[in-house]
């Protein structure tokens, strides 16, 4: 993956996590206490060295809210302990990053630097104004032990991720701060889909586990989580689930089609979980099968390509934080 590559794929990752955590405290200026819980939930080296350390999601939080509320006291000010909210962040509008945070994220890119999680987690051990430091020591560790363990732990080479030649197969990995177990139950229910598939809008028809060859009937989203409404053709509004493959707790295959729209595509997605420090790791990978109809020249899909792997990519992306987002 080249350096512009990282660094879109941890802006996006680290812009979207950060952003829902200020919404579930009223906020609509993620700031760099956001972009460290954040970095806690990274899939990157900088999540697993921090989760490694033994920084969970709850505890960082709780840390991060007792040194607000202690900065507060230190110039007499004395409030009580305010409830977070759930994430609105999919439901409103109007976030943005505060000036010290954008600043972090563009000294990661600087010089040699790679601009993925890692170089903005060193960034930010370095900001002046000791926050994050302060929040380190309350969880029991400290910037310098950080800065040891990113160069100690550092993988001697970068993961190869598999490039699809037509742009229309991607791969993605997800942290979720949840045991393997519960997050099984999330994705093997039926019922449950529209928790976590964004283009789901209910499933009828489920009824008890998922096996290989079930066949299920689902119903297309037609409102945006803001409450908008959403046009759709009514060819699309019926979506055939197919249950490919299950492994109990370890993966399940699903393949979603439209049977009014017959020459439309077809998708596919796999989901496999493994533990890991803090909760679960998910390895996801999403294809698209073109119908015969719908199969284009090798000079035209050439020049589409590009189009095709950001449409892949942003697909996987939203389907990562709606996983995300169920358990946090």
């Amino acid at each position: 993956m080249s350096k512009l590559a990282d660094v879109a794929k941890t802006a996006q990752s680290l812009s979207l996590t950060a952003m829902e955590e200020a919404s579930r405290v009223g906020l609509r200026t993620s700031d760099i206490d956001h972009l460290f819980l954040a970095l806690v939930l990274s899939d990157q080296h900088a999540g697993r060295v921090l989760r490694g350390s033994g920084i969970t999601l709850e505890e960082a939080r709780r840390a991060v809210a007792e040194q607000h509320a202690a900065q507060l006291a230190s110039v007499g000010i004395s409030v009580g302990a305010a409830d977070p909210g759930r994430i609105v962040f999919n439901e409103t509008g109007g976030y943005t990053w505060s000036d010290r945070v954008l600043d972090i994220f563009k000294e990661s890119c600087r010089g040699g630097k790679r601009g993925d999680a890692a170089a903005v987690l060193r960034e930010l051990l370095d900001e002046p104004s000791g926050m994050i430091a302060e929040v380190l020591y309350r969880l029991g560790t400290s910037p310098d032990t950080i800065r040891r363990r990113l160069d100690e732990d550092a993988p001697t080479a970068r993961p190869a991720v598999p490039v699809s030649t037509d742009g229309l197969t991607g791969h993605a990995e997800l942290f979720v701060p949840a045991p393997v177990d519960e997050v099984w139950t999330l994705l093997a229910d039926p019922f449950r889909m529209p928790d976590w598939e964004p283009s789901i809008g209910g499933v009828v028809d489920a009824g008890g586990p998922v096996r290989p060859g079930d066949v299920l009937t689902a119903y297309r989203r037609d409102r945006r989580p803001d409450g908008k409404p959403l046009r759709i053709a009514p060819a699309l509004r019926r979506i055939r689930v197919e249950v490919d493959a299950v492994q109990e707790q370890f993966s399940i295959a699903w393949s979603f089609s439209t049977p009014d729209a017959p020459d439309a595509n077809t998708r596919y997605v796999r989901i496999s979980l493994a533990p890991t420090d803090g909760g679960t790791r998910l390895r996801m990978t999403q294809a698209w099968q073109r119908q015969p109809a719908r199969r284009v020249g090798p000079v035209r899909a050439r020049l589409l390509r590009p189009l095709y792997r950001f449409v892949t990519w942003m697909q996987l992306s939203q389907l990562c934080v709606a996983i995300g987002r169920v358990f946090r």
